[in-house]
């Protein structure tokens, strides 16, 4: 039996099993799915990104990418801010050091990463607008490798607009549709989805040691996860459960088409005072609590804008759920966790920041019917605590108190679904 056959007979097993309600997301599941394995073109195997190397000479900047392979990369660019965007098919970065955040002469800052399965990418984040003059691939010689080699040079707004302009869809999109706000069907077990922030091609945050904010999200989200499972009172669903770059409407629609009744997104907090330090925790608001959580709320929202994602068409979909958002009981329900629950655990085993509990306007909570909150775990601008962070022992502690704190809340609220 072929994986195509076998994958259709499981789903095909999961979709007699489901209510009549759920048999509908499966089956658009389905659609997507089969649109997966069947247009998936088949990779070079091992495709390694060696080196990456970023020169400057007589006003052209020249990008380098060291590969293992052959490939045919597609490149476009984004305005506003200026970026240019280098996909390629899924690679390994087999590199002597880490190159995320390094720029030189017109870019800015590099990111790169893993897009979306079958797509990796690179975004060079440009101080002003630019064009490629030349593009070319390089044939191994002389006991080097594949080059892919990008040569740019200044231009106006105009001109990276034409030249730069994308060609077909830069983000897939999504076949399913997320549930009606009214009449949503009880869940057998409570749904609690948890949200590894950043991730791919977006890093977040860097620690003082180089340590990435993705990296630490996702270690903290898989023990949240596993613990939770492991009491067998919850459904645990994970947006993200590898180094994969997800823009934050997909992680608002992941939680939506789960049906759940508690959203966490996991974070890790940088500041430019290396001295603050300590757990908090934040709820939607569209007007933030302090200056503070209004820059963190700007920074995070900024996650797309790193993923090269291109948000032409976001402003409309974050008015409607804003609109959506009127209804006070979900954010109740999100301010009630947050302040009453999870700064009460959290509060006896680390170190709380000064007013732990804040509100900003954070995309990813914005799903109007799925209580949500936004964990920031700790600062890793501080070196003591980036260490703590790191720590296995440490992520344990956290991770127990998190899972106490949401049984708090469901044992408190027994009907919290919506």
């Amino acid at each position: 039996m072929t994986i195509y056959e076998s994958t259709m007979s499981l789903i095909l097993k999961q979709f007699l099993a489901c209510s009549s309600i759920a048999r509908r997301l499966v089956l658009a599941g389905v659609i997507a799915i089969l649109c997966g394995l069947v247009t998936t073109p088949v990779q070079a195997a091992g495709l390694e990104v060696k080196d990456i190397r970023i020169g400057v000479h007589d006003g052209t900047t020249r990008f380098v990418v060291d590969l293992s392979d052959k490939v045919e990369p597609r490149i476009f660019g984004l305005p506003d801010p200026f970026r240019v965007v280098i996909d390629l098919p899924e690679v390994n970065f087999v590199l002597s050091e880490e190159r995320i955040g390094d720029g030189a002469g017109l870019i800015e800052k590099l990111r790169y990463g893993l897009f979306r399965p079958g797509t990796s990418r690179f975004v060079l984040d440009l101080k002003t607008p630019s064009k490629i003059s030349k593009q070319f691939l390089l044939r191994p010689d002389g006991g080097k490798p594949w080059r892919l080699v990008l040569d740019m040079v200044p231009a106006s707004r105009e001109e990276f607009l034409t030249s730069m302009r994308p060609r077909g869809e830069t983000v897939p999109q999504v076949a399913t549709k997320p549930p009606p706000l009214l009449n949503r069907p009880q869940n057998a077990k409570p749904v609690v989805v948890i949200d590894a922030g950043h991730g791919g091609v977006d890093p977040g945050a860097i620690g003082i040691s180089g340590a990435y904010e993705k990296t630490i999200a996702l270690a903290y989200s898989r023990d949240v996860a596993k613990r939770l499972r492991a009491t067998g009172r919850y459904k645990v669903v994970m947006t993200r459960d590898r180094d994969i770059f997800l823009p934050l409407r997909e992680r608002v629609r992941i939680a939506r088409a789960a049906g759940a009744d508690l959203f966490l997104s996991v974070h890790a907090n940088t500041h430019p005072k290396r001295s603050t330090n300590g757990f908090s925790v934040y709820t939607l608001s569209t007007r933030a609590s302090d200056k503070e959580a209004a820059a963190l709320a700007a920074l995070e929202n900024k996650s797309d804008v790193i993923g090269g994602v291109d948000l032409g068409d976001y402003s409309d979909d974050v008015q409607n759920i804003l609109i959506d958002f009127a209804q006070a009981k979900t954010n109740e329900l999100s301010v009630k966790f947050a302040r009453d629950m999870l700064v009460g655990e959290i509060g006896q085993r680390a170190r709380l920041l000064g007013r732990p509990w804040r509100s900003a306007g954070f995309a990813v909570l914005k799903a109007p019917d799925v209580p949500s909150v936004l964990l920031e775990l700790g600062y890793i601008s501080n070196p003591k605590e980036e260490k703590l962070l790191l720590s296995k022992s440490h992520r344990e502690k956290m991770s127990a108190a998190i899972v106490r704190a949401v049984g708090n809340y469901f044992k408190e609220n027994q009907n919290a679904n919506l």
